[in-house]
């Protein structure tokens, strides 16, 4: 019995390796994260005890407590519907490209093209995303910092944590992806236990809550629109900016044993919890809401604090030492999500320059033959979340105009492969798939991001200035145009070039073709 169990793993990682030299590369990687592992990377990026309370205030004053109750499971459902068709073409590639080498696999025609520009778009979002994670860690822990010690809250200050945390998920990363695995583990039990703790508090301690009519019909509106539904609407993006980072399920693949079930199951299950544990949360807060007048929420929208749910448990509990705690908790969570973005960043960059695609390939796509890990393409995703954060030292509005195509940026490089794999009827899928369901969830989800694409690039609120315009328009169309122009300068000769990739198989033929 004991015998056969120390062979399982081996072979796993036999047939692991095997099965991506199927794809065109050699094993590199170090194999060692577990099914629950590569869940618990992706759940920590969508990390509802970071995006539902960050993001929270968006929805409270486009919607109030109607938008936030509703509109997380309603954005929810179609988010799986997303998750699920990656997740089935996961399935037949489970590599560290992901995305982009799901859509030159699938594309009829241009297959280089279609993986240049999905890569691109993927990588520079994921790059955005992992600066906003550690950023917003950054100001969560320095309005922490001042509930405790009286911390001075600065631009600098605020800038020079950012960068100490950076630099410690580098770190993390740099070490091994045991140490990884581990810490993603105890990441998803820290946000598990988190939010039990969390919600468990609120209901326990508070003398009065709002009666359920009151969390899922009350309305609030300081939008300056007028037109109901688009108010609510605008809502919805609070949700749609926490639903992002489950591809990394994908990018951590060829560190994953039985890769083909395990990293399709880990997208799936890291959507399908958060939407669980992220209702009940939020539901929760909201619940908690003392002054549910329009000057209460407004109140609220407005705290000096900087965070709706911050003033909200100083408010309910009457405790601001366990108010303080819960915002340690949050603390936690957003230190982990930050640490799991780097990750996953860092595995896409190396994959993508292992088929030359980011100047400089033959760097940041060295493996550390001791670790196992791409170290020079952890640092390499570090830098550039750094350079993409200097902004905000002078100003807030141009930073979130730079990180702003994080959201749209991954969902458009999240759908692109869903919408080829609907166009070519002859695609045979992987061992997890979704079998009669497969066309019906594949629609549904690029309806879906067609949507919230068109959403994203609206104007959230009526009075547009320089500080409220939307510049997510801007920032995508910025990344297209870096796009074709490196792919000009630089893609058209050396992308996905055999003779030049050092990490390809023997069946390196049946990688993209012209």
């Amino acid at each position: 019995m004991s015998e056969e169990s120390s062979k399982t793993p081996v072979n796993h990682v036999d047939d692991d390796a095997a099965a991506l030299a199927e794809l065109g590369y050699k094993q590199e990687l170090h194999r060692g994260m577990s099914g629950f592992s590569n869940f618990a990377v992706s759940f920590s990026i969508i990390s509802i005890l970071a995006g539902c309370i960050t993001s929270f205030n968006i929805a409270l004053k486009s919607g109030g407590p109607s938008a936030i109750t509703i509109g997380w499971p309603l954005v929810g459902v179609f988010v799986l519907c997303v998750a699920l068709a990656m997740a089935e073409v996961c399935s037949r590639y489970p590599t560290a490209g992901g995305l982009y080498f799901w859509a030159g696999r699938l594309a009829k025609k241009n297959k280089r093209q279609w993986a240049w520009f999905v890569g691109w778009f993927n990588f520079l979002g994921e790059v955005a995303v992992t600066a906003a994670i550690d950023y917003g860690a950054a100001a969560t822990m320095m309005a922490f910092a001042n509930l405790m010690w009286g911390v001075e809250v600065t631009a600098l200050n605020t800038f020079g944590l950012f960068v100490v945390l950076i630099v410690i998920h580098g770190l993390l990363n740099t070490f091994g992806v045991n140490l990884v695995s581990l810490l993603s583990t105890v990441s998803a039990w820290w946000h598990i236990v988190g939010v039990v703790i969390i919600v468990a508090v609120l209901w326990i301690m508070p003398s009065q809550h709002q009666d359920v009519a009151w969390t899922f019909t009350t309305w609030h509106n300081e939008t300056g629109w007028t037109f109901g539904p688009y108010v609510f609407l605008m809502g919805l993006l609070m949700a749609q900016y926490t639903y992002t980072g489950y591809d990394a399920s994908a990018h951590v693949a060829e560190e994953t044993k039985n890769a083909s079930r395990a990293a399709p199951r880990g997208i799936v299950m890291s959507v399908l919890i958060s939407i669980i544990g992220g209702w009940i949360l939020l539901y929760t807060i909201v619940a908690a809401i003392q002054d549910g007048s329009e000057e209460g929420l407004s109140a609220i929208v407005g705290t000096s604090l900087g965070s709706g749910p911050a003033q909200i448990f100083i408010d309910a509990l009457n405790n601001p030492d366990v108010a303080k705690f819960l915002l340690f908790i949050v603390c936690g969570a957003q230190f982990f999500c930050g640490m799991a973005s780097v990750t996953a960043n860092s595995r896409m960059s190396y994959a993508f320059s292992r088929d030359n695609a980011i100047p400089g390939s033959r760097i940041w796509a060295q493996v550390n033959k001791r670790t196992g890990t791409p170290t020079n393409s952890i640092w390499l995703c570090v830098v550039l979340s750094v350079i993409l954060t200097v902004p905000a030292l002078f100003n807030y509005t141009a930073y979130a105009a730079v990180t702003s195509v994080a959201v749209i940026g991954l969902y458009i490089a999240y759908v692109t492969p869903v919408l080829l794999r609907r166009l070519d009827a002859s695609w045979k899928p992987g061992p997890w798939n979704l079998g009669k369901w497969s066309a019906l969830v594949g629609w549904i989800a690029v309806v879906w991001v067609i949507f919230i694409v068109i959403l994203f690039v609206l104007p959230p609120v009526a009075e547009i200035t320089i500080d409220t315009f939307n510049y997510a328009p801007v920032a995508v169309a910025v990344v297209a145009i870096l796009a074709v122009v490196l792919w000009f300068a630089y893609g058209k000769r050396t992308f996905m070039s055999h003779d030049e990739a050092p990490h390809l198989t023997k069946d390196a033929d049946l990688l993209l073709e012209e």
